[in-house]
């Protein structure tokens, strides 16, 4: 009996000091989501065990666990694809980014946390990291459309293939409107989710789709600005821009029965789609 406590202190010892000696971390680029919204985590992987590290040749090497603020485990669609070998270095630090939404079914709002697992197959050993927790909120919704997809020319006697556009506010962090697009297809799945940006609670989206399918959203986010987005029917963004009163900002169709932005003045921003253009006269420098 003996023995064997001393075998259990010894083996346990060691687990600690390789927990200390290799860590991982989940992080995530927000704290609150809608359901069917890319869930883009980060694994960070820090080796302090004095030995380089081989990862990544095995496909289970990094696998994760949901759970539900409750205990409830949530099921999986399939195992996050983690691919790419490489060498980690004692001292130094590797991160992975993974999109986790679509191998897990997280559709019910809830709260839940994040686990990943490392296995170091060369020691016969698992890191576990803390979990992370993240919410799974309801957005309310503003405005939906359904929409056909424009025909090719080979494609004129087929039935058209069908998307909806739906438009969420919610309530991010509590604190904050937020303004989210939804594109799913005909049978009802989503295709993608992802929020616009920051909304007033009075500033009522201005929705269109032109004729080539496209949805444009014009909607105030600030007190005398105006946000303006165009979304394809797979959910790129094509456009996003910004417009400043005086003014107000209107969305109109021009001649050829293209949509376009009318009045306000439309200011520059780094963020912009397309990336704005710098002209020589516009260019600043510096000194060294």
């Amino acid at each position: 009996m003996k023995n064997f406590a001393l075998l259990l202190g010894v083996l346990l010892t060691s687990i600690n000091q390789l927990r200390g000696q290799v860590t991982v971390e989940v992080t995530l680029d927000q704290e609150e989501f809608l359901p069917g919204e890319s869930l883009s985590a980060a694994i960070r992987i820090t080796n302090r065990s004095g030995q380089t590290l081989h990862l990544g040749a095995d496909e289970g090497w990094l696998t994760f666990s949901i759970e539900s603020a409750d205990r409830y485990v949530v099921v999986k669609t399939g195992e996050v694809p983690v691919t790419g070998e490489f060498t980690l270095e004692s001292s130094k630090r590797a991160i992975k980014h993974v999109d986790l939404a679509p191998y897990f079914n997280l559709s019910k709002p809830s709260r839940y946390s994040v686990t990943a697992t490392i296995n170091i197959k060369e020691w016969n050993r698992e890191v576990v990291s803390p979990p992370k927790a993240f919410d799974i909120i309801e957005g309310s919704k503003m405005w939906e459309q359904e929409v056909g997809l424009p025909k090719s020319p080979d494609t004129t006697n087929q039935m058209p293939e069908m998307r909806k556009y739906v438009l969420h506010q919610a309530n991010y962090l509590r604190r904050n409107l937020m303004l989210y697009v939804q594109v799913s297809d005909a049978s009802g799945k989503v295709r993608k989710v992802f929020p616009i940006g920051p909304m007033l609670s009075f500033g009522q989206p201005e929705p269109q789709v032109d004729r080539m399918s496209n949805l444009h959203i014009l909607y105030q986010d600030g007190a005398k600005t105006f946000s303006y987005t165009v979304v394809n029917p797979d959910g790129d963004v094509l456009i996003h821009q910004t417009y400043d009163m005086p003014g107000r900002p209107r969305l109109k169709v021009d001649e050829e029965g293209n949509l376009k932005v009318v009045g306000g003045t439309r200011r520059i921003k780094p963020n912009d789609i397309p990336a704005p253009k710098i002209s020589a006269d516009n260019a600043q420098t510096s000194r060294p």
